[in-house]
């Protein structure tokens, strides 16, 4: 079994300069070291909130650090600095609204904001490219809700194959004929 590469973009203009501690690239990583069973590597960056250096991460970790899973935390909202719904939708073959339509309505159970959000998801030859909130509670929330679904979905764009631990979250899988 090839180890799955997990790529954790935190975009944030503050964090990226060293003005405070990036709180949520941390709360992926410990999600997906609860999540799961399978080995798993880590490809990491801080960046700051600009479309075109959002791209140039994205496509670093998809075609050349080979990243199975990407998942961005921040700049999703209606600030005019929050651009990394635009520069995924512009870096990916095929979208996958799906993602944000069940994080969005997942987020609502706890705040009225969460229509403010604007994350999505989409596939970058065979890695999966998720955005999610940049709040580590929002995060955990939001990753519970649509990871049930990534294996999978990394199964059928040819990516690594993850396990999860089932008493933590269950994903599907179809069974087979």
């Amino acid at each position: 079994m090839t180890q799955a590469k997990i790529g954790i973009l935190t975009i944030s203009d503050r964090a990226s300069q060293g003005l405070y501690e990036d709180r949520s690239g941390p709360a992926i990583r410990e999600t997906f070291l609860d999540y799961l069973s399978s080995p798993w590597e880590e490809v990491y960056a801080c960046i700051p909130d600009t479309q075109e250096g959002i791209e140039a991460a994205i496509i670093k970790m998809c075609d050349t650090d080979g990243c199975d899973l990407v998942v961005t935390t921040g700049g999703t909202g209606p600030a005019p600095r929050d651009v990394t719904p635009e520069a995924t939708e512009a870096v990916c073959e095929k979208m996958m609204p799906g993602f944000g339509e069940l994080m969005r309505q997942e987020s609502l159970k706890f705040v009225p904001t969460a229509i403010l959000s604007r994350q999505t998801a989409g596939i970058r030859g065979k890695s999966l490219v998720i955005n999610l909130p940049g709040k580590p509670k929002a995060i955990r929330e939001c990753l519970d809700a649509v990871f049930p679904a990534v294996p999978y979905c990394l199964d059928l764009i040819g990516a690594a194959y993850l396990e999860a631990r089932p008493e933590v979250i269950s994903v599907f899988r179809p069974k087979s004929k």
